[in-house]
């Protein structure tokens, strides 16, 4: 049975290899535009930043160079049930100097097409057994981000040797571009 996770809650994750699942609707009708959101992922070390460029993950660099973060695919439209995007773990390979991975969520374009996680529901995070398919752990992200372009769902971090994973559902107004700047 899944855990369901409140914003800023910390649960332990008993699985060295797991799937992250991302989902999301949007109301397309209120720009015009399609939505196109984006799965990145950043491995950070101690000091909180991305421990080398190839360290950031997304669908243009689907692989980080340890091979324990992999990024499936970009959804250009989220459309259908379930995950809209997803990203396999291994933590038996990551780097021992990763302490932290960082799930953001992004919208490609959102200036020009005026779009903002206002216009996007149903959107939530969730950690799962990929070989049993079972639910570890899911936050739903409930708040209304009404300015924000770019939201952190989760991260996973490191902590006496242990993986936990942390709801953070913290949105920022710049758009990816904000989010390279804090971790590089």
């Amino acid at each position: 049975m899944a855990i369901n996770l409140q914003k800023g809650q910390r649960e332990a994750i008993n699985a060295p290899k797991f799937t992250i699942g991302l989902g999301w609707d949007t109301n397309s009708s209120s720009t015009g535009a399609a939505f196109d959101l984006d799965a990145s992922v950043f491995i950070m070390g101690d000091n909180k930043k991305i421990l080398a460029d190839e360290y950031f993950v997304f669908y243009n660099n689907a692989k980080s160079p340890d091979g324990a973060v992999e990024h499936t695919g970009d959804n250009l439209t989220g459309d259908g049930d379930g995950d809209d995007e997803q990203i396999k773990i291994d933590l038996s390979n990551i780097s021992p100097q990763a302490t932290e991975i960082c799930v953001v969520v992004t919208i490609h374009e959102a200036e020009s097409r005026r779009q903002n996680f206002g216009q996007v529901r149903n959107s939530f995070i969730r950690v799962f057994d990929s070989a049993t398919n079972t639910d570890i752990l899911k936050y739903e992200l409930e708040e209304d981000f009404s300015i924000e372009t770019a939201v952190e769902f989760g991260r996973i971090y490191k902590r006496n040797n242990e993986w936990k994973f942390e709801a953070v559902g913290a949105g920022m107004k710049g758009g990816l571009q904000d989010y390279l700047n804090k971790y590089n």
